[in-house]
């Protein structure tokens, strides 16, 4: 016994049944081509193969129940035709055909007695349909110094929804290397800073580099550029080409619009890595380079309004070059960069949701520096290029962070680039 209460209705006749409240569902799913229906049922028929035509019990009672459901969402192609077995329906007779051709319908119908019969109280349409919208976005690298002259690049390498890079194609904008990337506007980018010019490039949900637009504040050389609040950018510290490392910053609006510097935060340092934490759009920046030899392992928190917190201690090697992307929902990781004795690393670092950096964790691939990173997907991520200090070359591979965080081995690649700038863009229902 279920413990169920279950209402009842008292026909006419004496028969006690359930009422419309209490319609029996128990039976399995209708695949056939034919069905004879009971009152005060419920049916899930399926037509996903055949159409299915029904005969309605007779006699009826006033207030007896029936409702028929497409459980395939195919009445579209397969319809269902009901045969009101010698009872009228609508008030005609059963000579007349009674089908519902609709994808996703649903039809309660209602004995009334003799004179009308039987008479639908619904037969709408359930017209939304669950989709995938689970975000397929894209990325993009562009930009970044090359072996050989002129030693920089425009070039672009877009990177699909799931993590396979295009070719290289020839860009737009001053050629540049050292730059960073930063997402704004949820589903675009932007690059800026660097080695060569001082300005900025907007790049379309589609992945088109826009022409150079002049820079706003100090231009600066391995800035750590990333997404916060959701839809705003960020870029911090970072040197001019020689002169003395900064704590500068710069907020970039949802419409890509560059802030003026603002200082004074955190230690001054060249090419930290950054990404996005949290549930809310925090994000955080971390390690680094102070020069002649200092390297770093602090971090420094950014909240969804885009306020940097002071220092905090972090974990790991000490190291520069470190560069970070998100996976998952909530959480980021830094893999590859350089440390104190100039050795090249693929040693990880997992960010919680709370922004912790966790220890170092062995890596996977050749060590590098000067790798970029861009998420792809919606929640997972991607490293491209960099420069292997001990064989003095340029990397084309690439390593893909599953969502779980876990770094996969490199895979050959076209291109031929380091220290580029890459943004997450794109986000929509095409690869």
């Amino acid at each position: 016994m279920s413990g169920i209460v279950q209402s009842n209705t008292v026909r006419t006749s004496g028969v006690i049944a359930a009422s419309s409240a209490g319609l029996d569902w128990s039976s399995p799913v209708i695949t056939g081509s034919t069905l004879s229906a009971s009152a005060n049922a419920g049916y899930w028929i399926n037509t996903t193969a055949n159409t299915c035509t029904i005969t309605l019990p007779s006699p009826a009672e006033v207030g007896d129940q029936i409702v028929f459901a497409d459980y395939a969402r195919t009445w579209g192609t397969y319809k269902i035709i009901i045969d009101s077995n010698g009872l009228n329906y609508q008030g005609q007779d059963d000579t007349f055909i009674v089908e519902y051709d609709t994808s996703g319908e649903t039809v309660s119908i209602v004995y009334s007695g003799a004179t009308k019969g039987w008479i639908p109280m619904d037969d709408d349409e359930v017209a939304d349909v669950p989709v995938n919208t689970a975000p397929t976005q894209k990325g993009i690298i562009a930009f970044g110094e090359i072996s050989g002259a002129p030693y920089y690049t425009n070039n672009r390498i877009l990177i699909n929804s799931s993590g396979v890079l295009a070719s290289s194609t020839s860009g737009v904008g001053t050629i540049k290397g050292g730059i960073a990337g930063a997402g704004y506007g949820y589903d675009k980018g932007i690059c800026s800073g660097g080695s060569g010019a001082s300005t900025t490039n907007l790049v379309s949900n589609t992945g088109v580099v826009a022409a150079d637009v002049a820079g706003v504040g100090t231009n600066r050389n391995r800035m750590c550029g990333t997404t916060y609040g959701g839809d705003k950018g960020f870029f911090g510290f970072g040197n001019g080409g020689g002169s003395p490392n900064t704590n500068i910053t710069n907020l970039v609006s949802n419409l890509g619009v560059v802030a003026t510097d603002v200082s004074g935060i955190g230690t001054a340092r060249v090419a930290p890595g950054a990404a996005t934490y949290g549930s809310t759009g925090q994000a955080l920046a971390a390690f680094g380079g102070t020069g002649s030899g200092g390297y770093l392992n602090v971090r420094n928190l950014i909240t969804n309004q885009g306020v940097m917190a002071s220092d905090i201690s972090g974990a790991g090697t000490t190291q520069d070059k470190h560069l970070a992307t998100r996976y998952g929902t909530d959480t980021s990781i830094f893999v590859y960069g350089q440390n104190g004795t100039n050795s090249d690393l693929s040693t990880s670092n997992k960010v919680s949701n709370t922004g912790v950096i966790a220890a170092d964790v062995t890596g996977v691939g050749t060590g590098a520096y000067g790798k970029t990173a861009s998420s792809f997907g919606g929640d997972k991520g991607i490293f491209y290029g960099g420069r292997n200090e001990t064989t003095a070359t340029f990397l084309t591979e690439s390593n893909i962070v599953s969502n779980t965080g876990v770094v996969a081995s490199s895979v050959a690649n076209s291109g031929n680039t380091s220290v580029l700038g890459a943004a997450g863009m794109g986000y929509s229902q095409t690869a």
